[in-house]
């Protein structure tokens, strides 16, 4: 058989394993994180955040057709673009090891002998599976998310690129590029990761057509394909738009045409111009010229699928994120403008004081006839002593200022350095959010917890505390996977020093230089480790290089080159073997539903036609899906705070969807424009009267009218609103409210007719706003709803006035005096958690939740059940506290939802209810587990910079545990001393340790 034969069915054989393994391993439903949004906009063509994913979302909305009339299908049929576009990655990876690996050889494919094709092949099939097999590529292919399809197109392109390098003939070399350029188009329309490899496409570019390539040949070529990412990047992406608005304005505000004909005429010279070059060279045999322009022409080709998001905006569906239904939101979605800017080269960083706020670029809203400018961008001046090179330490959030000053050991008051800032760069950037990842690839991850590090490959199992043990996300290959790619770019520099550059050059700019340019803050809201999968993508190349270098020499001694080659492969496919063995149980998602539960239990919770206030993304897309894809509590308005502080959201909320009524928002669409009303600063009035509280309507109706009683004038000479009063108050009908049917006898004498508390001495932002105009003209017609995920500040001080009543808290118009984190309603809490509420596969162990995904859920429902036995007791109803208690440990069991600090608390219930056994028992669970993890990171305590865990980790590790010994050990005093004793005993054995 033929080697191109060989060659095929060998990559289709791996590409087989790998649809296998992606698909026994898939989600069977919406993941956390983005995964909700995109299935909900895919399946009916919605427009999720910026910048969209159109191509995505349209492979997506094709394959959840194959759901039918199944809607609980649609998920598992969109998570399998991922499976696929995966698959068909380990595929072209396969193929592209081969042609590198041919090169190496030095021979035509008809040339080569049977142990140079069994190598050859053998190669390619360890560095496809080795990047099959990876932690960050398996799992980005098991879901939703774009960066399978991401890593699909990095790999069809690189694959491209070095087919086109085998082909001597010019016009099929041309045609190529232009299939590149095709492909790169699209790629856009998914994730810009492969853009990247632009540059090092470039200099494969030069090698090919200069015989003598020179350094300074080299870099030229380089800079070129710098040229082109920028060209792309700003040019196309958001040059063309934003040209296309410069016309826009002209031929509207101008010459008086009508909107949309600025553009219309853009598009129609640009394509024009393109048309009439394409012919031109033709004509005149500029093939190079005409390559160009054809090249170009493709991209935009490809690039068109953003249109996408303008056509289905002007159709105004439920999820139609920043409204990009005109040119002027269009441009703003393409730039994704609502996520601001970050220093790259110089600028300020958090210790830099703020110069002045002048005039920026104006903002345009579209009026009645023509654009009109309704504000201007603030454009900040810093002193010069706050800026340097390269800035890396620049984030001015209150918070990340404290991390970086801990993690720089920098006492407050003292400057950072430039040496501190590279530092930072060095340690954090490049070590702990690139480096950290890059090791979980290809030497083992610790656990799945939150900002653990790299495996201690010579720490057994059995060196470890059960619980660590046990994490399914513990993965050790023993270094063998970098072993051997550092050993693949060696033999790979020795034989082949240009495709070692250009490899490598598409190493780094997916790796750590898309660090530099990211330039991350000292902290995430989760792992990101899915960024740099591109880079791990090349670095598993030279993995199957490396099984070459074996061959050539560890190998050399035998003789039968057959033999060789076999051997060869074998020892390499020990690796991909390992790590898939390693790692199966931290990537399975089988039967892994529980986010879909966690949507519908807060979907549940409320009542009908409810408002629910939501946060963050896993607390509000999974609910998106649940309503937009399964039709469930399409009643219930989904309301996320962190996209209320956006004027195209507001707009949305004020609209009805499906069966939800539009909310009751006052305010006018001047009042809060993008820049306005963004921030009101919090300005004492020492009126007592006023300092003393506030009408909260009438302070609404105010803003609206941009009354000059609450403004003051900023250096810009703009005038600003202010809060004058740290507390708000609003009149309610008492009697009205006492017949509502949601309130019961007892809690009729609580309501008065005046609704009033203390929002505090901070500052509005626009979300509050929002939501405080609602709270205000609601008038207690549409239940509204708190999520119990959400941080202290956003119930805006109003805990005691809030119901706990399963996953949220309900606004009610009533207080209870000293009830800072909300009160309970024991018979409503309890038929939700006890009857209404779902735990699918919770208790099964052999399913797989995540900790860091799944810690915010598992949480939430903990709490309800601690919040309802708590107040059962409080109530006397001791049976039925002890139900609330056992039906929580049935459902949550620590073998498949490890016990947290909420359990804790459990024992302690159960002895005051006079289960003594069942609270000695439990203790003496959470005691023991307590006890192995501390004789474990007890010895850590005192050390620093451990790599395995990190010191805030193994802090958190050792003082939690001592306090939930401490706490049991008091506890059990009173009810069970003999445990207590125990308990006592551990705990001073270790606390003598750590002392």
């Amino acid at each position: 058989m033929s080697f191109k034969k060989l060659n095929n069915l060998a990559g289709w054989l791996a590409f087989l394993i790998s649809l296998i393994t992606f698909t026994l391993t898939v989600e069977p439903t919406a993941s956390f994180w983005d995964c909700g949004e995109f299935i909900a906009c895919a399946y009916k063509l919605q427009v999720p955040h910026p910048a969209g994913a159109p191509f995505f979302l349209l492979i997506g909305r094709i394959f959840s057709l194959f759901a039918g009339s199944n809607l609980e299908s649609v998920a598992f049929m969109v998570n399998m673009v991922s499976v696929l576009a995966s698959a068909f990655t380990i595929l072209f990876l396969f193929w592209t090891i081969s042609m590198i690996a041919r090169k190496v050889v030095g021979k035509r494919d008809e040339d080569l002998s049977n142990p140079e094709s069994l190598l050859i092949l053998g190669s390619s099939m360890v560095g496809a599976l080795a990047y099959n097999f990876s932690e960050s590529f398996w799992f980005s292919a098991v879901e939703a998310e774009v960066y399978g399809m991401s890593s699909f197109f990095t790999a069809i392109v690189v694959w491209a690129a070095f087919k086109w390098e085998r082909i001597e003939d010019p016009v099929k070399q041309n045609r190529w590029l232009i299939f590149l350029a095709y492909l790169v188009g699209v790629s856009i329309g998914v994730h810009l990761l492969n853009l990247v490899t632009i540059p090092a496409l470039a200099l494969l570019y030069y090698f090919k057509k200069e015989n003598k390539p020179t350094i300074t040949g080299g870099f030229i070529s380089f800079m070129v394909g710098m040229v082109v990412l920028g060209i792309i990047n700003v040019g196309v992406i958001t040059g063309i738009p934003s040209i296309s608005f410069w016309f826009e304005l002209l031929f509207v505000n101008s010459f008086g045409l009508p909107f949309g004909s600025g553009m219309v005429f853009f598009i129609l010279v640009l394509v024009t111009a393109l048309v009439y070059g394409i012919r031109y060279t033709h004509q005149k045999g500029k093939a190079l010229q005409n390559t160009i322009l054809l090249c170009f022409a493709f991209v935009l080709i490809g690039f068109s699928t953003y249109t996408i998001a303008l056509i289905r905006s002007n159709f105004n569906p439920p999820l139609n994120e920043n409204n990009p239904s005109n040119v002027l939101n269009f441009t703003s979605y393409l730039k994704r403008e609502q996520y601001g800017s970050r220093p790259l080269l110089y600028g300020p960083i958090f210790t830099a004081q703020l110069a002045g706020i002048e005039r920026g670029t104006p903002n345009y809203i579209q009026g009645e006839k023509k654009y009109e400018i309704y504000d201007y961008n603030p454009e900040y001046t810093w002193d010069s002593k706050g800026k340097m090179l390269l800035p890396r330490i620049w984030s001015q959030d209150p918070g990340h200022i404290s991390l970086y000053r801990a993690k720089l050991n920098l006492p407050e008051g003292q400057n950072p350095t430039f040496a501190d800032n590279i530092r930072f760069m060095i340690s954090h950037q490049f070590g702990h959010m690139y480096w950290r990842y890059f090791m979980w690839n290809f030497w083992g991850r610790t656990s799945d917890i939150q900002d653990t590090g790299f495996t201690n490959i010579f720490e057994s199992k059995n060196d470890l505390p059960p619980s660590i043990a046990s994490n399914k996300a513990r993965t050790n290959f023993f270094g063998l996977p970098l072993i051997l790619g550092i050993a693949g770019f060696l033999f790979l520099y020795f034989r082949r020093e240009k495709d070692a550059i250009v490899t490598f050059l598409m190493f780094f700019l997916t790796g750590l230089a898309l660090v530099v340019y990211l330039n991350s803050p000292p902290i995430e809201p989760r792992e990101r480790d899915y960024i740099y999968a591109g880079s791990f993508y090349f670095f598993t190349i030279w993995i199957g290089l490396g099984v070459m270098a074996i061959y050539t020499y560890v190998l050399k001694f035998l003789k039968n080159r057959m033999a060789q080659a076999g051997i060869a492969s074998a020892l390499g496919l020990v690796i991909p073997v390992i790590m898939g063995a390693s790692s199966w149980e931290g990537h399975d998602r089988t039967g892994r539903v529980h986010q879909i539960d966690f949507a519908r239990n807060m979907l549940a919770t409320c009542e009908p036609n409810a408002i629910l206030f939501t946060g963050g993304d896993n607390d509000t897309f999974p609910l998106w899906y649940v309503q937009e894809v399964e039709g469930f509590r399409t009643d219930v308005r989904v309301c996320n705070l962190s996209l209320l502080g956006t004027d195209w959201y507001i707009e949305q909320m004020k609209r009805k969807t499906y069966e939800s009524e539009a909310l009751p928002i006052t305010l006018n669409s001047e009042n809060y424009y993008k820049g306005i009303n963004d921030h009101i600063p919090y300005v004492a009035n020492p009126n007592p009267q006023i300092k003393a509280g506030i009408d909260l309507r009438e302070y609404i109706n105010l803003i609206r009218k941009k009354d000059q009683a609450i403004q003051r004038m900023v250096s810009t000479g703009d005038m600003i609103n202010i809060l004058p009063s740290a507390n708000f108050f609003f009149s309610q009908n008492a009697e009205e409210i006492a017949k509502m049917p949601f309130i019961e006898e007892e809690q009729k004498a609580l309501i008065t007719d005046r609704f009033e508390w203390s929002f505090g001495e901070r500052d509005i932002l626009k979300n509050d706003l929002i939501v405080l105009d609602i709270i205000s003209n609601n008038n207690w017609k549409r239940p509204i709803y708190f999520g119990g995920t959400l941080p202290q500040n956003q119930y805006l001080g109003l805990k005691e006035f809030m119901q706990l009543e399963g996953y949220a808290y309900r606004l009610m118009p009533f207080k209870i005096e000293g009830a800072k984190d909300g009160f309970v309603n024991s018979d409503i809490l309890k038929k939700k958690l006890m009857t209404q509420m779902k735990w699918t596969n919770l208790n099964n162990t052999d399913v797989y939740y995540d900790t860091e995904s799944f810690r915010v859920p598992f949480i939430t429902a903990r709490y309800a059940f601690l919040r309802l036995a708590d107040e059962l007791l409080r109530e006397n109803k001791k049976k039925e506290a002890e139900e609330v208690l056992d039906k929580s440990l049935e459902i949550m069991p620590d073998a498949s939802v490890p016990y947290d600090q909420l359990v804790t608390n459990f024992p302690i219930f159960y002895y005051e209810i006079g289960s003594k056994e069942k609270g000695t028992k439990l203790a003496d669970e959470i005691v023991n587990k307590a006890d192995k993890e501390l004789a474990y990171f007890g010895p850590k305590f005192a050390k620093s910079g451990d790599k395995q865990w990190g010191d805030d980790n193994i802090r958190q590790f050792v003082q939690s545990n001592m306090r939930t010994i401490q706490l049991l050990y008091q506890a059990a005093e009173q009810y069970d001393k003999d445990a207590a004793a125990r308990y006592r005993q551990i705990y001073e054995k270790h606390l003598s340790k750590l002392q």
